[in-house]
């Protein structure tokens, strides 16, 4: 990638609830990339597009979680503006970004995933039927938010009606949980990398535990069965194609007594010290310097073929 000639802006911050993360995304990022290509780093604190980019010398590296960043608007005016970018388009990131809807792909397509419901704002809730259809022990997540913000998993009517009476009015997917152990697997390019098993301090994998050195354990590669491992790769590829990303993502599921479960997808997954892309990457061999080059090749690739 010696011979490109632009450069490339690398968005991080944003306005969503994980802004300090993608801080710390797109730094990593920038220092990463900085032997390899001119950079430059941008950090955005509204939901628009920065001024001074100029489509036919920047290409543009989003390193924004969540809203703004994954769930499509970013990428939206990115096309609007003729840029070229990394990751997932505008369609596919909105539709990743929503874990229903992802779900509902995936089964289409023959990848299993947990039982679950949706729960929209206003909406009359029965716990009890809820319990009675997902059972005792249930997964609260939002429908559209990233990093383990709001995940919660409760036991019972009881503790599920005060979970919910204590979230905002938004759209809320419930899921069944499901005992097991949980992993993560990077895709690059279409292709899997390496499986990482997720063992969190206290059993939950929320927010803290994400992003607190010490407070979860990585097991990089994953100890699995043969046909297991071979299961994650093909339904992690699986989900990658049928949603339509391109480039890059992370893909999660918890391992069943009857085998993986797709849990969700990331289009664009945190890239700190504790992420799981790295680590995933790291199975293949690959340094954080090669796999920021990687994540941002085909883009260099789609840059230059416009130019010529």
């Amino acid at each position: 990638m010696k011979d490109f000639a632009g450069e490339i802006a690398v968005l991080y911050g944003g306005v969503g609830a994980e802004r300090d993360v993608s801080i710390v995304t797109g730094k990593a990022v920038l220092e990463a990339l900085s032997c390899d290509f001119k950079v430059r780093g941008i950090e955005l604190r509204e939901a628009s597009l920065p001024k001074g980019l100029d489509p036919r010398e920047s290409l543009i590296f989003p390193a924004l979680h969540g809203e703004f960043g994954e769930d499509g608007g970013l990428q939206s005016l990115l096309e609007k503006g003729g840029f070229e970018y990394s990751g997932s388009d505008s369609i596919s990131s909105a539709l990743c970004m929503n874990k229903a809807q992802a779900k509902k792909r995936a089964d289409a397509a023959g990848v299993r995933g947990a039982d679950s419901m949706v729960l929209s704002p206003g909406e009359v809730i029965d716990c009890r039927a809820i319990c009675e259809k997902l059972g005792r022990r249930i997964v609260v997540k939002p429908v559209d938010g990233g990093s383990s913000t709001f995940l919660s998993i409760v036991e019972g009517a009881g503790e599920l009606q005060r979970r919910l009476d204590t979230l905002p009015n938004r759209h809320w997917l419930l899921e069944s949980f499901i005992e097991g152990r949980e992993v993560s697997i990077g895709i690059l390019n279409g292709l899997s990398m390496g499986v990482v098993e997720i063992v969190p301090q206290g059993g939950v994998y929320d927010y803290e535990h994400k992003y607190t050195a010490g407070k979860t354990e990585y097991r990089s590669p994953a100890v699995l069965e043969p046909d297991e491992e071979s299961m994650i790769r093909h339904w992690a590829e699986t989900v990658f194609a049928v949603c339509g990303c391109r480039d890059f993502a992370r893909v999660d599921f918890r391992l069943s007594d009857d085998g993986p479960r797709f849990l969700e997808i990331n289009t664009i997954p945190g890239l700190t010290a504790e992420s799981l892309l790295p680590k995933s990457a790291a199975c293949r061999g690959l340094s954080f310097e090669d796999l920021a080059v990687e994540l941002v090749s085909p883009a260099v690739n789609r840059f230059q073929r416009r130019r010529r």
